[in-house]
Order: structure tokens, then C-alpha cells, then sequence
């Protein structure tokens, strides 16, 4: 296929994806092993019609993709949440790698000359691949479970590992003997620490500031490649730093967490994080060479067995140690089985290094590509073995599900109706979460220390983010009715159990509402012109009681009665 065809490589890509997804999808196991083979298809192993020879260059583009996704999941998870985690991160996740990696290394010595170089290949091959435990939690809706939320923990731990076994990599060599270009791992370490610091105090200090600004002068376009900028810096300094992306992006989420602009972000980060996602997964099988797989079969099917089952059985051993239900630690233990994409840069750093020959780093390659391969047939047959063990449903619940997820009634606008209504529900201990894209609206109601948040709701994208599941009432507050329309139209398809309440103008305002799905709307023309009638009643001696009975008439079935009166006079006229 031509390089220069872009068009015909895209339709050829995206055709054969599609494909593979809806056949992958229907038998139950999931988009990622469709995107898989649809990378071993169009990649440089495959008989037929070839995407490009360089598959190097476009998994390490398609790596923002995961990127983008400990991004959005920082997003999620506040500093304290993190904190509350700690014993799962440092604790559990320590012990998966070391336990997990001293396993593998004893394996690894019956083939192996280097015991150094052993070490270093045994200890990435412990590590798991974020991107496919964090697609596959999402796809199962798992990921505030209990199996999530130790899935993650052990993950964010093997980020941290990056940090000491990047520093390892240029410290072997094929003998084991030190080099001389090598730093002191403790220089290494004290670089990545002051990178952190460093990218803490830019995301809570500069990056917030900016985006007040922008989003006071409605810069939209500018709020949004401002917020790339951002995750790209963040990637780019904990690179430089000897650290993983991921884990820079990571940062940078957790610190823009608790900032008024989250839900905001997300909504505007989430649709390129998933294409690149699917990109990142098919690059991944564009790496995997089935020809060489045949070449020495066994021992690398081998290889492959006996490391994933050492980390099943080491994981669900701690697991079941330290106190986790057999059915969790199974769960668990099979869904981190796998080697992860860090793999692909150690391996290509030890080999530039002369650690490891042509020979060892294509056999990495290939067993941390099949490991991603069959893991949602892993994950399958974890499910029936979990459910042996406990038939118990699983509850998603955990420590770092979103705040919004918990809110009863979410408002849309912050104007004065909005901010009127907040302070009533406050009033009743009702819980709720407000969102406008007035910046100003917004600083206000952090004042007043209310979960109002900077958000464009006519916008798809953000509505489908917000968490809306959990949701029982959705209060439009909007004074534009066309934009209230538009919100409410949203909602309703997205939603259609929902109730909606808005405020409108007038009774043909209402209309156009109830029409766009509406639960309610109170036209406030109507509604102030029955106050005035009702006073003036009351002013030339009518009895209360009298009064309401005439406001309920008029009330009555949604304004039925105002409705009907004003159509009779619209057909005389």
C-alpha cells in the first residue's frame, strides 16, 4: 500500500478495525483482542496489504493515548483519595513486583548468562499493562469496583517502579559490568523527585491561573489546547526526568482533580484519549510477528505460560494473605497477568545500551505482545473461576469514585435562578452539584463553598462525562431557551428514565421544551403573572383559601387550563 495514500490507508484501517471489533465484541471478548488482530492484519508481518514498516514510531505516537488515559483517570482520583489508597499502592504493589519479579528472575537464570541483565528483564516483565487493565475495567464498568480499585493500585505502584528500573537499564551491559556513562542511582533518583515537585508546583500554581483567565475571556479553543499543552509537558518533563509519561500525566490530572475546570477537562480530553487508545492497541499488534513465533514455538509458548502463571500465582497468593476474597484475588491475579508496553522501551533501551542481542529483544517483544494478546481470554476465564468462589454482584463502590456519582440533583446554570435554588436545597440537606461556563458564576459559588463547576452542558461530550447515572433530577436553569433546548434534547436521549425540570419564558417557550423531552418547566411569564393576580385578589378582599383555589385552577395539569383559554382566544383572533 502506498505511503503516500492516506486516504486508502485510513478506509483500509478503519474497514478492517470496524470488522474485527463487531466480531471480538459479539463473541464476548471485548474491543481490545479485535483491535489486536486488526494491528496483526494491517501490520509488516502480515501477507497482505501492509499499513507502514515502521511500527516502532507508531506505537510510541499512539503511547499519548495512554497518556491521555492516567490523565483522565488522575482527573478522577483528589490527593486525599490517593492518600487513602496508600496501602494497596505501596503495600500490595510492592509486593506484586518483588514477589512477581524475584520469581521470574529464578526461572530466567536456567537460560540466562547475566544474572544483572536477567534482573533488570525479569523485574519489567512483573510490570502489566495499564492501558489494557484500564480499557478492559471500563469496558466491564468495573472500575470503582473493589477489583478496580486494586487493579489501579498496583498499577499506579509499577509506574512508580519505572523510576529505578530505567536507572538500571544503562548500568548493564552483556557481561554485567558497569558502564562508564552510567549515573549513581541515587542521582537518578534525586532528578525524578525534583521533576515531581517541580510539576506539582506548575499544575497547581500556573496551569489554574491560566485557565481562569481563558475561561473568563470564553477563549474555548484556547481553554482547550491549553489543557493539552499542559498533559503534554507533564509527559514530556517526567520523560526527561527518567520516569514514565503516564506517570507525568497522571500527576498533572490528580492536581487539576480538585480544580473548578475537571469535569470541564475531561469532557474536552475523553473522545481523542479513546481514539488514540484504539490506535495505541492496534500498533501493539502491528508488533506482533507470528512468523517468528513459529520459528522456536515451544520454548516461547513456554516462556509465555510460565511467566503469566507465575504472576497469577504470586498475585493471588498476596492477595489471599493479606486478606482479599478468593473470588477478588482471582480476578485480579488474571487481569494483571500480562507483561505491559513498558516492556517495549526497556527492551529497546537495554538493546541500544548492548544489554541484550537482536535475538533476546525480539523474543520480549514477543512474549509481552502475546501476553496482551490472550489476556481477554484470560480475563474470560477468570470470571468463571471467580464465580465458583463467590456469586456474590459486585458493588461499585470504592475510595476514589467520582463526588458527582452521589449527587441527587444536578443544576444546570449558576445564574440567579440556579444560585436560588442551590441555596433551597442546601436549606433541605439535599445534595447537589452545579455546573455554568460563566467563570465568574463559578468563583462565586466556591465562595460560598457549593460543588459548582465550570462546564459547558450544550455540549454532548460533557454531559455523557459528568456522571449523570446516579442522578434523580436534572434542574435547567438556563435563560436561553434554544441552549436550554439543546441541554434538555441531550439529556433525554442520553438519559431517557431522567427527570428534567427547566425554567422558560413563557407558555410557547414551554412548549418547545416539552417537546425537545422535558419533564416540567415552569414558564415564569405565567407563573408571575398569577402572583400579580393572586396578590390583587388578596388586595380587595378575597379570602386566602379562595385565592390558592382559583392559583390551582390555573396550575392545574401542567398550565392545561392557561393552554386551553389562550388557544379558544388565538382561534377567535
Amino acid at each position: 500500500m502506498e505511503n503516500n495514500d492516506l486516504l486508502s490507508s485510513a478506509l483500509y484501517l478503519f474497514a478492517v478495525v470496524a470488522i474485527l471489533i463487531t466480531l471480538s465484541k459479539s463473541l464476548g471478548l471485548g474491543s481490545i483482542l479485535g483491535l489486536l488482530i486488526a494491528g496483526i492484519i494491517v501490520g509488516p508481518f502480515s501477507p497482505g496489504p501492509i499499513l507502514t514498516e515502521n511500527v516502532s514510531s507508531v506505537r510510541h505516537l499512539t503511547e499519548f493515548g495512554v497518556v491521555l488515559l492516567l490523565f483522565v483517570i488522575g482527573l478522577e482520583i483528589q490527593p486525599q483519595k490517593l492518600w487513602s489508597m496508600r496501602k494497596e499502592v505501596f503495600g500490595l504493589g510492592s509486593a506484586q513486583i518483588l514477589v512477581s519479579g524475584f520469581l521470574i528472575f529464578s526461572y530466567a537464570t536456567l537460560y540466562a548468562e547475566s544474572w544483572q541483565v536477567t534482573l533488570v528483564l525479569s523485574l519489567t516483565f512483573a510490570l502489566s499493562s495499564t492501558a489494557f487493565v484500564m480499557q478492559i475495567l471500563q469496558e466491564k464498568g468495573i472500575v470503582y469496583s473493589v477489583e478496580g480499585k486494586t487493579s489501579f493500585s498496583i498499577l499506579l505502584m509499577q509506574d512508580l517502579a519505572v523510576v529505578p528500573l530505567l536507572a538500571l537499564v544503562p548500568i548493564v551491559a552483556i557481561n554485567g559490568n558497569i558502564t562508564t556513562s552510567s549515573e549513581p542511582i541515587w542521582q537518578v533518583i534525586l532528578i525524578a523527585l525534583s521533576s515531581i515537585m517541580a510539576l506539582i508546583l506548575f499544575g497547581k500554581y500556573v496551569v489554574p491561573k491560566l485557565l481562569d483567565y481563558l475561561a473568563k475571556h470564553q477563549n474555548k479553543d484556547a481553554f482547550f489546547f491549553s489543557v493539552l499543552t499542559s498533559v503534554i509537558f507533564a509527559a514530556w518533563a517526567m520523560e526527561k526526568a527518567g520516569l514514565s509519561m503516564s506517570l507525568g500525566a497522571f500527576i498533572m490530572g490528580m492536581i487539576l482533580s480538585s480544580s473548578k475546570y475537571h469535569y470541564q477537562i475531561r469532557a474536552y480530553i475523553e473522545p481523542y484519549k479513546g481514539l488514540l487508545m484504539a490506535l495505541f492497541f492496534v500498533a501493539v499488534g502491528m508488533s506482533i510477528d507470528l512468523k517468528e513465533m513459529m520459528n522456536n514455538p515451544f520454548t516461547l509458548l513456554q516462556h509465555l505460560v510460565v511467566i503469566m502463571g507465575i504472576k497469577i500465582v504470586a498475585l493471588f497468593t498476596i492477595m489471599v494473605f493479606v486478606g482479599y476474597k478468593r473470588s477478588t484475588a482471582i480476578s485480579v491475579s488474571f487481569l494483571l497477568a500480562q507483561s505491559g508496553e513498558f516492556g517495549f522501551v526497556v527492551f529497546g533501551a537495554m538493546k541500544a545500551v548492548g544489554a541484550i542481542n537482536n535475538e533476546i529483544f525480539i523474543a520480549g517483544i514477543t512474549i509481552v505482545s502475546f501476553s496482551m494478546l490472550i489476556t481477554p481470554l484470560v480475563v474470560k476465564l477468570s470470571e468463571k473461576l471467580a464465580v465458583k468462589f463467590d456469586t456474590t454482584p459486585i458493588e461499585i463502590k470504592s475510595a476514589y469514585i467520582p463526588e458527582t456519582q452521589s449527587q441527587s440533583v444536578v443544576i444546570a446554570g449558576y445564574g440567579e435562578v440556579g444560585r436560588l435554588t442551590a441555596t433551597m436545597l442546601e436549606h433541605a440537606n439535599v445534595p447537589f452539584v452545579a455546573f455554568d461556563n460563566n467563570a465568574k458564576r463559578v468563583e462565586l459559588g466556591e465562595k460560598e463553598g457549593r460543588a459548582v463547576y465550570y462546564g459547558e452542558l450544550s455540549h454532548l461530550d460533557f454531559i455523557t462525562r459528568i456522571g449523570l447515572e446516579k442522578a434523580q433530577i436534572v434542574i435547567v436553569t438556563i435563560e436561553n431557551h434554544h441552549t436550554a433546548a439543546n441541554i434538555i434534547s441531550h439529556l433525554r436521549n442520553e438519559y431517557p428514565a431522567l427527570r428534567i425540570l427547566s425554567r422558560t419564558r413563557n407558555m410557547i417557550t414551554r412548549d418547545l421544551l416539552i417537546k425537545h423531552g422535558v419533564s416540567w418547566a415552569m414558564p415564569e411569564s405565567s407563573e408571575g403573572a398569577l402572583r400579580l393576580a393572586a396578590e390583587t385578589l388578596l388586595g380587595i378582599g378575597r379570602s386566602r383559601e379562595e385565592v390558592i383555589d382559583i392559583l390551582t385552577y390555573f396550575r392545574k395539569n401542567d398550565y392545561e387550563t392557561i393552554n386551553d383559554l389562550h388557544g379558544k382566544i388565538d382561534n377567535k383572533i
